[in-house]
């Protein structure tokens, strides 16, 4: 059995995106299409890679969505931390991972929605929508529920 506490938080850069009406993407993740459990773009950091270009990385890997179609509005004031649940630590990430530390992004999306193909090389999403910021936590799994809920109250007032 891993003891949880022994492992560190991998670093994770997340984006949220928000359109002109001031609504956010998420998409439904391909590798749980039975659950309705949403989320916003996120991904790992490299070594020695920059979290805002990691941020832009994972944005186009995941969405298809150019850097050149985004403004970064926005970088969280410190990192976001959340644990993965005692049934996933050991399956996720190879094991090597307690949980995520994040530094979030809010990105305003200047493209048109014809722009963003989650048909990606490597597919996160099968699916997706624009919806309002204050909904996002109730469609998030709830491990990650309190995280969405902090990133969203940060970045409310710019969104």
């Amino acid at each position: 059995m891993i003891d949880a506490q022994t492992l560190p938080y991998r670093p994770c850069a997340g984006i949220m995106l928000a359109n002109h009406d001031g609504k956010i993407f998420v998409g439904q993740r391909i590798d749980n299409r039975e659950s309705e459990a949403w989320q916003m773009p996120q991904g790992g950091i490299d070594d020695n890679e920059d979290a805002a270009a990691a941020a832009l990385r994972e944005l186009e890997e995941e969405t298809g969505v150019s850097p050149t179609l985004v403004d970064i509005i926005a970088r969280s004031k410190d990192e976001y931390y959340y644990d993965l649940p005692p049934e996933l630590i050991g399956k996720l990430w190879k094991g090597k991972w307690r949980g995520q530390r994040q530094h979030w992004f809010l990105m305003r999306f200047k493209g048109q929605d014809s722009d963003i193909n989650i048909n990606t090389a490597h597919p996160e999403f099968w699916r997706w929508q624009w919806i309002a910021p204050q909904t996002a936590p109730a469609l998030i799994v709830p491990f990650k529920r309190r995280l969405y809920e902090q990133v969203i109250e940060e970045f409310a007032d710019l969104i």
